[in-house]
């Protein structure tokens, strides 16, 4: 039986890792803060451990010492919402992030994934091109990618396999937060035609169940120090999605696109392929985003009643 750890396992992603892990007869130890683990399965290989981001070089003393094959880091304080262009709190994140890799060390982790993401590609190229003016969501992009440069550089240092998941866009039953396939999917609960931007800019979404299977199996096959993109492999641009999911699950609603200005970067296809991961991983998703917007659009009727 492997034996892993979970930072923010009660939230949305780290929810669904532990349940993929438990098909898999994993022992887990899902921390989260002070009585957040509502979201956690009840099962007696589970152990909720109350562990603060802030505590986390406190951690050794709270787990008991035995061998632990993978540690997964999600916690992230500010992740959506005006939290995610908070400066102190994202550069705080990323020394925290480095906290947690350090304890996994400590403990004697094998391997120590995290959670990052495609926004640290477009946070390169926002910052890297001529007379552009990045939006204040980059602040987290941002944050995102001073964890990694730092992770990968002690890591490398102390001794410990990194390995660097980046998710595209997940979402699906159970994320609550204001990001734009809850609140789309909301307006359509309510009979309101959502507006967009053109929707000329290269996107892709990968749904829940996907994502916590692609870490699971990043975790077990990936290799140290390689990155591997979490995606559907059908990336195109945002228009073809949004219009998939008005034929899915608002035919009679107007998608209203060219009204919101797009200020943010637009990555080439390029940055969506997810080759490397299911060559060196086995992951490939199997979740359409049509089937991923009906799941979770049933989901969010139930949230109304």
């Amino acid at each position: 039986m492997k034996t892993v750890i979970i930072t923010g396992a009660n939230g949305f992603v780290g929810g669904a890792l532990v349940r993929e892990l438990l098909k898999y007869d994993y022992r887990i130890y899902a921390l989260d803060r002070e009585g957040c683990c509502g979201n956690l399965p009840q099962d007696p290989r589970v152990t909720f451990v109350p562990c603060d981001l802030a505590e986390m070089a406190s951690l050794k003393d709270k787990l008991p010492a035995q061998e632990y094959d993978i540690f997964y880091h999600f916690a992230w304080v500010g992740s959506a919402g005006p939290a995610r262009a908070d400066t102190a709190l994202q550069l705080q994140n990323a020394q925290w992030t480095v906290d947690s890799l350090r304890v996994a060390k400590e403990l004697g982790c094998k391997r120590f994934l995290c959670a990052g993401s495609i926004m640290e590609h477009e946070t390169i190229a926002a910052a890297y091109t001529q007379g552009n003016k990045p939006g204040m969501g980059y602040i987290y992009g941002g944050g995102k990618l001073i964890a990694h440069v730092m992770c990968m550089s002690v890591a490398a240092q102390i001794g410990i396999d990194l390995i660097w998941p980046e998710i595209t866009n997940a979402y699906g039953v159970g994320e609550r937060s204001p990001r734009m396939i809850n609140t789309t999917i909301q307006k359509c609960i309510r009979g309101e035609a959502p507006q967009f931007t053109a929707g000329t800019q290269n996107y892709d979404f990968v749904y829940i169940d996907d994502v916590a299977r692609a870490f699971r199996l990043i975790g077990e096959n990936g290799k140290p120090f390689h990155e591997y993109l979490i995606g559907s492999s059908t990336a195109r641009p945002l228009k073809e999605f949004l219009l998939e999911m008005k034929a899915a699950i608002a035919p009679e609603l107007d998608f209203i696109f060219g009204d919101i200005p797009f200020t943010g970067i637009d990555l080439p296809l390029s940055k969506f392929d997810c080759s490397q991961t299911e060559a060196d991983t086995g992951f490939r998703a199997e979740i359409s985003f049509a089937e991923g917007c009906k799941r979770t659009m049933e989901w969010w009727k139930e949230q109304e009643v």
